[in-house]
């Protein structure tokens, strides 16, 4: 990104985790801007990163090469509205971390700009994210990869060639930390009926999950090898799964992402 300068519309907290992670990987915070509604909002931000900040859209614009779009889908075409009016002869690389506002959506608000849409996760948070990315045509090999950069400074980054494939993502990487939760929620719970104290039961089913994910991430067996190593035959672990087999568990999972995906299909229009 040599010296480019990175607007953000919008200090939320994906914007503003993303600035943490480009700051931690090196970008100085005095090239970034960040602008957003509420003032107390800027001053949290300017505290945590020092970055520049400013309640003008138009002041943010008019220094970025690269403008990151931070603000609700629901009012993305609003605000990009406003933003057009402020390009100059070279506008900037856009990029989208909204939900659902597509490509050509984007360039009809905004006018003929190079677009890179993204479909981030919130475990971006704690720059452990998995970010979906897909480059309209316009956008440079320069411009691909500084968007690039600036997601992989929250986690990794996954490059599409059809903009559809981000539904996917959405259904498994973008709505996939729920999926987690849930489980994590639904195994405390049981936990506790077992006869285990609330805390107790909290921190060991967190610290297993937590395990279980270093475990595959570092493995070179994968998920179902895994399952395999831990299960011997007439055990406590077969059971458990026996049951999860008998709800269909596997089907069930496939159903959800499914939903997800085709909902993501009717919210991108």
């Amino acid at each position: 990104m040599a010296q480019q300068v990175i607007g953000f519309i919008g200090a939320g907290n994906m914007a503003t985790a993303l600035a943490g992670g480009m700051i931690a990987k090196g970008i100085r915070p005095a090239r970034i801007w960040m602008s957003d509604l509420s003032e107390d909002r800027l001053a949290d931000v300017q505290r945590m990163h020092a970055v520049h900040t400013s309640q003008d859209n138009a002041e943010v614009v008019r220094r970025a090469d690269i403008l990151v779009l931070a603000v609700k889908p629901q009012v993305m075409e609003s605000v990009c509205a406003a933003l057009r009016a402020h390009f100059s002869d070279q506008p900037p690389l856009v990029i989208s971390i909204a939900a659902g506002v597509t490509v050509a959506s984007l360039k009809q608000w905004l006018g003929d700009v190079p677009v890179v849409r993204c479909m981030p996760n919130t475990p971006a948070l704690v720059q452990a994210g998995a970010t979906g990315l897909f480059a309209d045509p316009s956008v440079s090999s320069e411009q691909r990869a500084a968007a690039g950069d600036i997601l992989a400074s929250v986690g990794l980054t996954f490059w599409f060639d059809r903009e559809d494939m981000l539904d996917a993502v959405t259904a498994v990487s973008g709505s996939g930390p729920a999926y987690f939760f849930l489980v994590m929620e639904s195994m405390i719970n049981a936990a506790m009926d077992l006869g285990l104290e609330a805390d107790t039961a909290r921190r060991l089913v967190l610290q297993t999950a937590w395990g279980a994910s270093q475990l595959a991430i570092t493995s070179e067996s994968g998920p179902d090898v895994l399952r395999q190593q831990v299960t011997s035959p007439g055990g406590t672990t077969a059971a458990a799964l026996e049951a999860f087999y008998a709800g269909e568990l596997p089907d069930l999972v496939k159903k959800a992402l499914t939903a997800a995906r085709d909902r993501s299909r009717a919210l991108s229009g």
